[in-house]
């Protein structure tokens, strides 16, 4: 029995010990085949042996109407899961039956056996959490978990994930989720395509205590499953829904009606999801908080009535909406609605230009967050006008906005100066080295990071810049910068005068180990992680200039790089160094002479990357494996 109460969807359920649940329900009055064959002494006799067994009483010849009333008349959770380890049919059965269907034991049978008040805890608590996926996802266990913790407060978390062909979780699985857990307040459905609208209106009609709902990839529910879920589950607070084909403006509608408490909306990829089921939501539910809309057929109408309406909108996420005008952005900040708005992203969204995020900016007086991606009417001039009006950013985050250059940000940098925290321009191809005049350069004292990833044109002209404008920067990301060299990234070095925290290189591949002496003995007293992936002119004297100065170095990544076993052993030999992860991935000078360096280092060490260091043999992998058996170990 413990083996289905704790059944979590990771075992197998058959072939069961059904010797140990006999055990158990021994006090129960039901009959059980003898679990070994007779002896047979007289002569063997088929015909007399086959009466003789017709005419042996068993409960496997009643039909499941009587099973299901003898079933619901069991004492407690302990008796109804040794029953459902009978069989499947069992299992079923007893599935089926919901709580408002269970008997309860008459006053005086619970003086006759006082211990049946605390045998079973028969509470709704709901706090178990149960997971699914890939070839586990079936009825079978679904209703194990079913019948296996209802006895211990319920399941309250609920997800199913993949589509297993043949035998997934039909309605039948789901429909026993809906009788059996009255406590559940999640579900998440993933690519689960033989569950319809049954299973969902089943789920509607037993889980009144629903807040948060998933579906994702399901073909076959539709607007019907929605209404249901709206009218049964009044309490839902979050409602995600992608891919979903048959889901439109009818079910929206209900949801905004119905639920009031409703706070998160997630809607993506549903053709039939128009301007009708959008502004039904964001007029009729007041404390919508955050919303995000992708992949969709609304229009500029949409966006006017999220404008006017989002009054309690903080995080709002826009993609792919290609029927959305400039007119529709630019309306969605002057309607003066998104007074709470902190945190926006838009992506691959052809109506924003210049004079939409403009009009964003004078709208959003309180944004602190502003992501744009694949934002190419975007232009310098818009980035500028946004700047002078958004007074509270905090975070700019711009990737693959072509049409922004290294002016705009300076600029906008200007404007910003006072509360910006983080910037960071990923993929934008207009950022390249220009000449500018040091009387024009007005440093930011608020920026404490700065990313600038797998943009081409930024060279080492530009980096110096950065230096001067950004005096008080910690966490630093150059990723991709392949363009940049020592005497480019030293000034920025020399300026950073809070101390540099984190410093990301990776790609770096100009980078020699002049650069990481001077970043060990600039900022050795405060440097916590150093990425140098990929830059291949890094050698041992890096190693031990990091050993030498970084105090508080807990992670290094020196993956694809020209160090060797005597690098290690310096940095192995470095007592204030605490190494928490360590990455050596690629380092091809690495043998087996750098074992004992390693376990001297795995003293403190919770990650080790060692993969594609073919010089270390598979015996002294194990070896390190079997010393440093703390630490997660790739090889």
């Amino acid at each position: 029995m413990p083996a289905l109460v704790n059944y979590s969807g990771d075992d197998d359920l058959y072939p069961m010990d059904l010797g140990r649940l006999y055990a158990i329900a021994s006090n129960f009055n039901v009959y059980y085949p003898p679990s070994k064959r007779a002896r047979i002494r007289a002569p063997f006799n088929s015909e007399t042996l086959e009466s003789e067994q017709d005419q042996k009483p068993t409960i496997e010849v009643l039909p499941d109407e009587c099973l299901f009333e003898i079933f619901r008349r069991l004492p407690g959770g302990k008796e109804r899961t040794s029953c459902a380890g009978v069989s499947k049919r069992w299992l079923m059965l007893m599935s089926s039956i919901s709580k408002a269907e269970i008997c309860k034991p008459a006053s005086s049978d619970i003086e006759m056996n006082p211990s049946n008040e605390v045998r079973d805890s028969e509470g709704d608590d709901g706090y178990l959490t149960r997971c699914l996926e890939g070839r586990k996802a079936n009825d079978i266990r679904l209703a194990a978990i079913v019948v296996g913790t209802s006895g211990r407060g319920g399941v309250g978390k609920l997800s199913i994930k993949g589509n297993n062909s043949g035998c997934g979780v039909t309605n039948v699985g789901l429909s026993a989720v809906g009788r059996g857990c009255p406590s559940l307040r999640s579900l998440s459905l993933w690519n689960v395509s033989s569950i319809g609208d049954e299973g969902l209106i089943e789920i509607a009609k037993g889980c009144h205590m629903l807040e948060k709902l998933d579906l994702c990839q399901i073909s076959s529910i539709s607007n019907k499953s929605l209404i249901a879920i709206a009218e049964g589950c009044p309490n839902l607070t979050t409602l995600n829904i992608e891919s979903c084909r048959k889901i439109g403006n009818e079910g929206l509608q209900a949801v905004a009606k119905l639920c009031p408490n409703l706070q998160c909306i997630s809607i993506k990829g549903c053709p039939l999801v128009g301007d009708h089921g959008v502004s039904s939501l964001l007029a009729s539910a007041s404390d919508l908080s955050k919303v995000k809309l992708q992949s969709l057929n609304i229009t500029d109408f949409s966006l006017a009535v999220i404008g006017h309406y989002g009054k309690s909108i903080t995080n709002l996420a826009l993609s792919d909406l290609r029927n959305v005008s400039k007119k529709g952005f630019w309306l969605m900040g002057v309607a003066q609605g998104l007074q709470k708005l902190i945190s926006l992203t838009i992506t691959s969204c052809q109506g924003v230009t210049d004079a939409s995020i403009e009009g964003i900016g004078k709208g959003c007086s309180n944004l602190k967050q502003i992501c744009l991606r694949k934002c190419y009417f975007v232009s310098d001039n818009g980035l500028v006008a946004f700047a002078k009006t958004a007074g509270s950013l905090e975070s700019l985050h711009l990737d693959e906005c072509s049409s922004i250059t290294q002016s705009g940000i300076i600029v906008a940098l200007s404007n910003l100066k006072s509360k910006l925290k983080s910037l960071s321009l990923v993929k934008c191809k207009g950022i390249k080295d220009i000449e500018m005049e040091e009387s024009m350069l007005s440093p930011c004292m608020s920026l404490r990071s700065l990313t600038i990833k797998n943009c081409p044109s930024f060279g080492s002209a530009s980096l110096a810049m950065v230096g001067k404008l950004c005096p008080q920067l910690q966490h630093i990301d150059l990723t991709g910068l392949y363009g940049i060299t020592d005497a480019g990234l030293l000034p920025l070095l020399e300026n950073c005068e809070a101390g540099l925290v984190k410093v990301n290189l990776t790609g770096c591949w100009n980078l020699t180990d002049n650069i990481v002496s001077a970043l060990a003995r600039l900022h050795g007293g405060t440097l916590e992680l150093l990425n140098l992936d990929g830059c291949m002119k890094i050698t041992d004297a890096s190693l031990a200039a990091i050993a030498n100065d970084c105090l508080l170095l807990n992670d290094l990544d020196v993956s694809k790089s020209a160090i060797t076993d005597l690098g290690l052993a310096v940095l192995s030999g470095a007592k204030h160094l605490s190494l928490q992860v360590l990455s050596l991935s690629g380092c091809y000078d690495i043998s087996n002479n750098s074992v004992p360096f390693l376990k001297k280092l795995g003293r403190t060490l919770e990650g080790l990357n060692i993969q594609n260091c073919n010089s270390i043999g598979r015996s002294k992998i194990e070896s390190l494996m079997e010393s440093l058996w703390r630490c997660d170990i790739l090889a």
